[in-house]
């Protein structure tokens, strides 16, 4: 809500986009304008190869950031940019990973939390956290996240037993 009534639209676009797209900082401000827009329109879904695993991961593009990355694309600060997120600096073409963080913190500042509890990979956590929390689907967060083993999901979620035996007592046979 803040950064819609700041009107920046950048920042907005960002918000929704790291939280729809789950993906590391390093991705998030390497993703460019034709990962998510084209024929005139932001795609319902979009692909993107993970720099860390080099893997392709999926995520959808939900109607609140279709609308933001919109207002963005089309915002005159946009004109020829091949980035979805172009550096103000001339010596990069897109945001750096250490620039996101600063907005971020920034975020986080401006809403009253504590900068340094909240990173780029909250981002990254944070819907597939109330996915999981909601469904209980290990599988579905593996592949949201691209994640190449359950190991590594069960890890990056903290699923520990009494997560596990809360699902198991929700099930009555």
């Amino acid at each position: 809500m803040r950064l819609e009534m700041a009107e920046s639209k950048r920042d907005l676009a960002l918000f929704n986009a790291a939280i729809d797209s789950k993906l590391r900082g390093c991705d998030l401000v390497c993703l460019k304008v034709r990962d998510v827009f084209a024929a005139g329109l932001v795609k319902d879904r979009s692909s993107v190869t993970q720099s860390k695993t080099k893997t392709p991961v999926r995520f959808e593009i939900t109607e609140t950031t279709r609308i933001s990355l919109e207002r963005w694309i089309a915002d005159p600060e946009m004109i020829g940019s091949e980035y979805l997120w172009p550096s103000r600096l001339h010596a990069s073409s897109h945001l750096s990973t250490r620039q996101y963080a600063r907005i971020m913190r920034a975020w986080a500042t401006s809403i009253g939390l504590e900068p340094r509890a909240y990173g780029t990979h909250s981002m990254r956590r944070t819907k597939v956290a109330q996915i999981y929390k909601k469904t209980g689907n290990l599988r579905a967060v593996q592949l949201l996240l691209g994640h190449t083993t359950m190991d590594s999901t069960v890890r990056y979620l903290g699923v520990d037993l009494d997560d596990a035996l809360t699902l198991s007592e929700g099930i009555d046979l």
